[in-house]
């Protein structure tokens, strides 16, 4: 008769060291929480029809938007010009259309460039964390953060010309100090998780830590950041195209076209309405589409539900 050998008993299975990790890494770490709300909604809907009319300026305007026609001068809005004309005779819908595409590129451009400069930056300042060449950067990026953006590129007006060009680098140039201080927040979070510690115990080189690890999970900050930032810029802009160190004429620009109609703010005070409001729809547009953004990428809102 042969023995019983009674059966093992059953052990829990164990988990893999790594499945954890890549859980958190690739499945959770920087995924949208929340569907997108009212504000990110209402916010893409004004930056649509911003973007929209700089699309279609491409490709058609009622009018020459730089012509001057005495004859049809300070027109209020008519079934020949929607928005009416200006003290030169040009027509207001068509600056406005114009004038969509100059804002834009201005916002493009400069956050484009604070965020290729910035972020880098701030990511290499909270990975290292330690050293002169750390407290270097910071302390230029805090320099720089003293100095407003409208003051900066008023500067550079001053220096190198009024130009649309001159706008879009110091508006970028003053923008970096926020994107620098964000990635590094972002970074030094990132820096102190166990999957980062894995990979740097696993010899990890500190450039692909960054790449793999490090900006995917500060990237949704970093969108939100930029949409902030291009409602500054577009503000910034039409300040600047106001005091005369903006867009040269006789380029459309909607702070030029503020200049233009204060003269007849008792007269015709209409043509002040048309620039005044497309900025507004522009910036309320770009703040309501930052703030749905962060509701919906911030982790730390979530906690709080």
């Amino acid at each position: 008769m042969t023995d019983l050998v009674p059966p093992a008993e059953p052990t829990a299975p164990t988990e893999s060291p790594v499945a954890q990790p890549e859980i958190v890494t690739e499945a959770t770490a920087g995924r949208p929480r929340r569907p997108m709300g009212p504000l990110f909604i209402t916010g893409a809907v004004l930056v649509g029809v911003v973007m929209a009319a700089a699309l279609i300026s491409f490709v058609w305007t009622p009018y020459n938007p730089i012509k001057v026609d005495a004859a049809a001068r300070l027109q209020s809005p008519n079934a020949e010009h929607w928005l009416g004309t200006d003290k030169f005779g040009r027509d207001i819908f068509s600056q406005i259309l114009v004038g969509a595409r100059t804002t834009l590129y201005v916002g493009v451009i400069a956050v484009g460039l604070a965020s290729i400069i910035g972020t880098p930056l701030g990511i290499f300042a909270g990975m290292s964390n330690r050293g002169w060449l750390t407290e270097l950067v910071m302390r230029a990026n805090d320099l720089l953060l003293a100095f407003p953006a409208l003051l900066l590129a008023i500067m550079f007006g001053a220096v190198f010309g009024a130009s649309t060009l001159t706008a879009m680098i110091a508006i970028g140039i003053a923008t970096i100090p926020s994107f620098a201080r964000l990635a590094r927040s972002g970074t030094l979070q990132v820096m102190s998780t166990e999957y980062v510690l894995a990979a740097r115990i696993a010899g990890r080189k500190p450039i692909a830590i960054a790449w793999r690890h490090v900006l995917p999970n500060v990237f949704g900050l970093l969108i939100v950041q930029g949409s902030v930032s291009f409602a500054i810029a577009v503000l910034a802009e039409a300040a600047l195209s106001y005091l005369g160190f903006g867009t040269a004429p006789p380029t459309p620009s909607w702070g030029r076209m503020l200049q233009e109609a204060q003269e007849q703010i008792f007269t015709l005070p209409i043509i002040l309405l048309w620039p005044a409001l497309a900025i507004a729809v522009a910036v309320l547009g770009f703040n309501l589409l930052g703030d749905g953004l962060r509701d919906r990428f911030d982790p730390r809102l979530e906690d709080r539900r």
